[in-house]
């Protein structure tokens, strides 16, 4: 299963939530509502989800094993720093 694209949605409040994210498996299949979120332990990602009637969220999809979350998570997060990097960098401006 190849990742063929990441879509990132950044989040312009304050919180712990930096973007919304989709991302595209083999061209064929995608996952909307990825979140980025910011910890004191660094960032991650957290799979798309639904609170059930007694207050627990449950995953509505999510990889099955440690090393395809890991491959989507660094996907993501590289996208995401590329993004941010590119955001903040100074635009050239001209002067007439």
């Amino acid at each position: 299963m190849e990742i063929t694209d990441v879509r990132i949605r950044k989040i312009d409040v304050e919180g712990k939530m930096k973007a919304v994210v989709s991302v595209t498996f083999d061209n064929e299949f995608v996952v909307h509502d990825i979140k980025v979120i910011e910890s004191q332990n660094g960032m991650f990602i957290a799979m798309p989800s639904r609170k059930t009637p007694d207050g627990e969220f449950k995953d509505i999809a999510h990889p099955i094993n440690a090393v395809t979350r890991e491959k989507i998570q660094k996907a993501i997060l590289e996208k995401y720093f590329a993004t941010t990097a590119a955001a903040e960098e100074p635009t050239a401006t001209s002067e007439e």
